[in-house]
């Protein structure tokens, strides 16, 4: 589960830090139970994010099956994909 307030922590790590390796090690070293992965927005498709910030959606994803999979319920997250909304973000 990644309640509300666990997103919010991420993305002021990301709007203060921008999103690059550096933060996504630092996010991964924080949150040590959570999965983290970045693409660009382009690369997602068309989904609502769970949190938006300038430069970057914040997507759920549940990794309790076989494959990761994009999910809507924070009950079943187990991770996030941090998407570059401008690819020179990262």
């Amino acid at each position: 589960m990644i309640d509300a307030e666990r997103i919010a922590e991420v993305a002021a790590i990301v709007a203060a830090a921008g999103l690059n390796d550096a933060t996504l090690a630092r996010l991964r070293a924080d949150f040590a139970d959570l999965h983290f992965t970045y693409c660009s927005d382009d690369d997602v498709g068309e989904r609502e994010p769970a949190h938006a910030i300038p430069g970057c959606n914040i997507y759920l994803i549940d990794g309790t099956g076989h494959c990761l999979a994009f999910t809507n319920d924070p009950e079943a997250a187990t991770g996030l994909v941090l998407a570059a909304v401008d690819d020179a973000a990262w």
